[in-house]
């Protein structure tokens, strides 16, 4: 191949590659024959894997994962992948839209907060049956409800949220995994709330809902409370960790986030949001056999 190729080719070229129509090229990535990538909608073939592909066996060869953050939003990350320079890209869907995109490939890094019976995190990525990664600390954050002023009065649990308007977050987030068991264990079903149209895709979504009295409550962490002035009622410390590629962890955009995040500033500014205790950040939580 062309040594003068990007990185990455589109279906077109790829095509012309084959000598074959488009047509063929979708139907070689619904068999799963061709190695390829899905970033938002669009499809791109890694040259590299593609040469070995088709100097090979046929076989899908692993390569180089697009330096995507995919996952949970979580405001602290948010803020250190923009400051830090690392060229990464965001794809915030979730932490299980997240974890299965990362699964496929399509990301290096993916930012979890999954609740299970023993803690966060790991019954998760132990189901997904992952390999060549690991799971490294990143923050514990305070969970709970951000309220309303006028619900702030007689709100102090989940319990009390009957009749309640509730903002809540989208299916697969783990904050929406997380209020659901809250919920049952309030004794509360969902009929007992109020849910507001529309769901809350990220951190900030959900307390600016609040904030423009949209709802009287939301399942949120207490760093977006504090920046909307509202009220809150801690529930959980809760896990948000970084499941990251073994081979992505040593490239530099990763490492760039990485050094960042072990700098003053980043401890500045931990602490200036509020709800992060970062003592365990970079600690290798689980790793793949």
């Amino acid at each position: 191949m062309d040594t003068q190729q990007p990185a990455y080719l589109t279906t077109k070229e790829v095509a012309d590659l084959l000598r074959v129509k488009e047509r063929k090229v979708y139907d070689l990535v619904a068999a799963e024959e061709i190695p390829h990538r899905k970033i938002t909608g669009k499809l791109l073939f890694p040259a590299a894997e593609l040469t070995a592909w088709i100097e090979g066996s046929g076989a899908v060869v692993s390569g180089e994962r697009p330096a995507v953050v995919t996952g949970s939003h979580d405001p602290l990350l948010d803020w250190a992948l923009r400051e830090c320079g690392a060229g990464l890209a965001t794809l915030l869907n979730g932490s299980r839209d997240g974890l299965a995109c990362f699964a496929q490939g399509q990301a290096a890094v993916a930012g979890l907060h999954i609740p299970d019976e023993q803690g966060w995190n790991i019954a998760a990525v132990e189901a997904a049956g992952l390999e060549n990664c690991a799971l490294i600390g990143w923050a514990l954050r305070a969970r709970g409800l951000i309220l309303s002023e006028a619900a702030a009065s007689d709100v102090r649990g989940v319990g009390d949220l009957r009749g309640k308007r509730v903002i809540l977050r989208q299916p697969g987030a783990g904050a929406a995994a997380l209020f659901q068991r809250l919920m049952a264990e309030a004794g509360l079903r969902d009929e007992d709330i109020v849910a507001q149209a529309g769901l809350a895709h990220t951190e900030s979504d959900a307390a600016a809902a609040i904030a423009a009295g949209e709802a009287d409550a939301t399942l949120g962490i207490k760093a977006m409370a504090k920046q909307f002035h509202l009220p809150f009622v801690p529930l959980v410390d809760e896990r948000f960790d970084l499941l990251i590629d073994r081979r992505s962890y040593f490239t530099e955009p990763v490492q760039s986030l990485l050094r960042f995040a072990q700098s003053e500033a980043f401890a500045a500014k931990a602490g200036a949001l509020g709800g992060y205790d970062i003592g365990d950040l970079g600690r290798v939580r689980w790793i793949s056999k």
